[in-house]
């Protein structure tokens, strides 16, 4: 029988639900994917079937084990959409309600009622986080309180919350694990990152009832075994991390002041702070970048809510482009932006700015645009909120690591590193969401030491330089910052 030295990774993302294998130098052995579809009920609402969701899981993990050898299998590592949630039944199993989607905004009235009363501030100190309907805590009072019987059967003890993760390990390992990891519950704003536990003022202040949440372990840890009934063999799960603290694992970023930013549905960017948890600068989030061996590691985030939506909304509504890649070539072909800029405000502004009214809006529009300015505005629009974030951190690392699927645009990295003026890297192993979720497994049964000597075999595929000069940088930002003062002045 071969030694198991292969990591099934589950990547379970707000677009698309993927399973990666991978071997033990972290290269990519078999893949499959499903796209999840979108629910928009109302404006500024967003939906996931959470069956959509496990039937995609099972399918792409099948698919992915079937081109291995199982007995070969080491351990599976999940990591997900974040902020996501959802409430099932705990002997059915049935959710009683779509899932509430990370973007959705049907808890801003609730955060305002809050903020007006005095409570951001102690919510802040608590969590990292601000008081914002983008985190799980105000989708969970929403489900409590508008699916009949809810609240009263989650008080009886009958109802189990969860993000993703925790959903997906229920099913996986047929209800005997109600758990999550630091990372997961660091982004419910029910969750005191100081003492590393939910918080019983914070359940009070939200009316959570505390027995629907679940248990939180670290990053690395016994998550129970995948039923063999659903992949064959059964397989430990040992790792889980939400999408963006997994990527910044993937991305070798394990020591202070290294930082990544991942480009997919939004544009996250997380920096390291290490042990310690950094001084708050009241515009960008101090989360836990991950927790092993009882010891958390703090990180600096900033997260815009639009990034890939931006280029899947010129392809799937305007029909502009036919595939995302046809951006790269269309905005090569300019010289220019011709001053149009795009701010993808779909669901309203994430930092720095935190107005979740805000709306999108593409200004500088004249006869000469074209649809190669429309794309060249959506590619741009990322970098500029990515100098938006790390303008923010106060403390701007010299290189950034780039991720998702958007940092395969040559032109849109090569952007980012004009713009930012700091160097861009681009890592051999692109997948490093789902790599990162395969490491924690990989620390979890021994197949690798430490996280550090994981990072140390991190490389590059390519690195982009700064090329424009300081006052093309400024002209180029002072108009992005002109069309985000429109957009703020007409939500004020």
């Amino acid at each position: 029988m071969a030694t198991p030295d292969l990591l099934l990774a589950i990547d379970q993302g707000t677009s698309s639900t993927r399973a990666m294998v991978f071997d033990r130098e972290g290269t990519v052995v078999a893949t499959a994917q499903r796209d999840l579809p979108q629910h928009y009920p109302q404006d500024g609402w967003v939906e996931h079937d959470p069956e959509d969701i496990w039937t995609a899981t099972v399918a792409v993990c099948r698919d992915a084990v079937a081109e291995v050898s199982p007995d070969r299998l080491a351990a599976a590592g999940i990591t997900n959409q974040r902020e996501t949630c959802l409430l099932w039944d705990r002997t059915t199993d049935e959710p009683i309600h779509r899932a509430i989607v990370w973007q959705d905004r049907r808890g801003a009235d609730m955060c305002d009622t809050l903020a007006a009363a005095g409570h951001a501030d102690p919510i802040r100190a608590a969590t990292g986080l601000v008081l914002d309907s983008y985190f799980s805590a105000t989708k969970l009072v929403w489900l409590l309180d508008h699916v009949p019987g809810a609240r009263a059967q989650a008080e009886a003890g009958n109802l189990a919350f969860g993000t993703i993760d925790t959903f997906l390990l229920w099913r996986l390992t047929q209800g005997q694990h109600h758990a999550t990891d630091a990372t997961n519950a660091a982004r419910t704003m029910l969750f005191d990152i100081h003492q590393q536990t939910w918080s019983a003022p914070l359940c009070d202040l939200f009316g959570v009832p505390m027995s629907v949440l679940p248990e939180v372990r670290d990053c690395v840890a016994d998550f129970g075994v995948v039923d063999a009934d659903i992949l064959g063999v059964p397989l430990p799960i040992g790792g889980i991390a939400g999408d963006q603290h997994a990527a910044l694992i993937g991305q070798g970023c394990v020591r202070p002041g290294m930082a990544k930013a991942t480009y997919g549905t939004g544009c996250f960017v997380l920096a390291n702070d290490g042990l310690t948890p950094p001084a708050d600068n009241g515009a960008l989030l101090t989360t836990v970048a991950y927790r092993i061996a009882g010891t958390p590691t703090f990180a600096t985030e900033g997260s815009a809510f639009n990034a890939g939506t931006a280029i899947a909304w010129l392809r799937d509504s305007l029909g502009i482009v036919q595939t995302s890649a046809e951006t790269e070539s269309l905005a090569r072909g300019l010289d220019d932006n011709g001053g149009v800029y795009f701010v993808p405000a779909f669901t309203g502004l994430g930092a720095p700015y935190w107005e979740p009214a805000a709306r999108g809006a593409m200004t500088g529009l004249t006869r000469d645009t074209g649809t190669a300015h429309l794309a060249r505005a959506a590619l741009e629009a990322a970098a500029y909120q990515t100098h938006d974030l790390l303008t923010a951190t106060g403390d701007r690392p010299t290189v950034l690591r780039i991720d998702g699927g958007m940092a395969n645009n040559d032109w849109l990295a090569q952007f980012l590193a004009d713009l930012l003026d700091v160097t861009v890297e681009r890592p051999a192993v692109t997948e490093t969401t789902a790599r990162g979720a395969a490491i924690l497994a990989g620390l979890h049964v021994g197949l690798y030491g430490s996280l550090e000597d994981v990072a140390n075999t991190w490389q590059t595929a390519a690195r982009f330089e700064p090329s424009i000069n300081e006052d093309r940088r400024q002209t180029l930002l002072n108009g992005w910052q002109r069309a985000v003062a429109q957009v703020r002045a007409g939500y004020d």
